[in-house]
């Protein structure tokens, strides 16, 4: 039966086509026709969660109360835990009671803090590229997005000095990410000073994206905006469990800082869901807990991985500089090529899957997300399809078949 007398909210058609769901449907159609894929596009990280969380979670499936409604702002054993891990990784006190609410995954809560605080009309600020959901939430909730272009000369850090006076002064929220993703840059303590004075000179929100907090290498320390005094009087700081313990199909984070700003989200949340089922809020719980070797070992794991993957480009022309943080390379594209024609020219000859940088905004034009969510021997093989393809970089243009 036709619903075509059933029009679809205006919200929907304010925002851009999901590349990630169309990037599903033609991963689908490759396996349909017998493609063995390399999957490098999502950041999903590959293995299970580590043992001791899967116990927890087993052990906590066995006991009946926690079959119930979970607490709408989270348990008290997890919200501790949570404020546990700040006071341990940054030196950070937080109030486990109003600063810190558990969420399901830090996507859902991203995006529900705009619903919380967008009006329509809201002016929003969103860096260029950016995780979608920095956009796409205050889309849904009817803002206008002004973008900050991230530029490779800057590191792809925000220039808040280039930002006009005028659109700082209507701005309501600023949405930002370090470590990076996509780009895959961190940015130094100072900066984070420089955007703290500046959105507490305009009284604007600060929502801090640090979801790659344990994905750190070669001895760097990502910093947290809860850090920089002044900052928790106006901002928050999203989390999660999914990168670093793999557990990103059990959807857990969780947000911490301001708490009017957090009582906001939480009364809206009370209004959309109940909450996190209770045994895997203990399971997260277990894995804040972990002891450093394991958040020591995944960091080794995907240092090896990255620096096999560059060395491998480097051998294909392409110059990569070793990232400091996430689980990410971001390579650049070739000349006059974009981004969605030459991800989807990768797939269709090499049935190895990457993310055109477009999808994060048009500020991710020229560049390929690479995710480091595979063993090295396939990482290898996608190197050797690359080779068998004709696929190569050089200084003026990537050299490939049809090009």
């Amino acid at each position: 039966m036709s619903l075509n007398w059933i029009s679809r909210a205006d919200r929907l058609s304010a925002l851009p086509p999901y590349v990630f769901a169309r990037l599903d449907e033609l991963k689908a159609r490759a396996r349909e026709q017998g493609l063995d894929l390399i999957d490098l596009g999502m950041g999903n990280p590959d293995g299970s969660a580590p043992q001791p969380v899967i116990e927890a979670a087993i052990a906590a499936l066995s006991n009946p109360q926690n079959h119930g409604y979970p607490p709408f702002e989270g348990t008290a054993n997890f919200r501790h835990a949570i404020t546990s891990w700040y006071q341990r990784r940054y030196n950070v006190d937080l109030d486990p009671d109003s600063e810190a609410l558990p969420l399901l995954g830090s996507k859902e809560g991203l995006t529900h803090l705009s619903l919380a605080y967008v009006n329509p009309g809201d002016l929003v600020l969103v860096p260029s590229p950016a995780y979608p959901a920095h956009f796409r939430g205050p889309l849904i909730a009817g803002g206008k997005i002004h973008p900050l272009i991230l530029k490779p000369e800057r590191d792809w850090i925000i220039d808040v000095s280039a930002i006009p006076e005028e659109v700082a002064r209507q701005a309501k929220i600023l949405y930002f990410n370090y470590p990076n993703n996509p780009t895959t840059a961190t940015a130094p303590r100072e900066f984070f000073e420089e955007i703290v004075a500046f959105a507490r000179h305009y009284e604007i929100m600060l929502v801090h994206d640090l979801c790659y907090a344990e994905l750190a290498f070669d001895g760097y320390q990502p910093t947290s905006l809860l850090e920089i005094p002044g900052a928790k009087e106006i901002g928050v700081e999203f989390h999660t469990l999914s990168k670093t313990y793999n557990m990103a199909g059990w959807r857990v984070g969780f947000v911490v800082g301001n708490s009017d700003i957090i009582q906001g989200l939480r009364t809206l949340k009370t209004n959309l869901d109940y909450g996190i089922f209770a045994a895997i809020q203990t399971a997260a719980q277990t894995a804040l807990e972990l002891p450093d070797v394991y958040v020591h070992k995944v960091q080794e794991r995907y240092t090896k991985r990255r620096d096999f993957l560059i060395n491998g480009l480097a051998e294909l022309g392409w110059n990569i500089p070793p990232s400091k943080a996430t689980m990410y390379l971001w390579v650049p594209t070739p000349v006059g090529v974009s981004s969605t024609d030459f991800a989807l020219y990768v797939l269709q000859n090499t049935g190895v899957v990457v993310t055109p940088g477009n999808a994060f905004g048009e500020g991710g034009e020229g560049y390929l997300r690479v995710s480091l969510i595979a063993e090295c021997d396939r990482l290898g093989e996608a190197l050797r399809r690359f080779k068998g393809a004709g696929i190569s970089y050089q200084s003026e243009a990537l050299v490939y078949p049809g090009s």
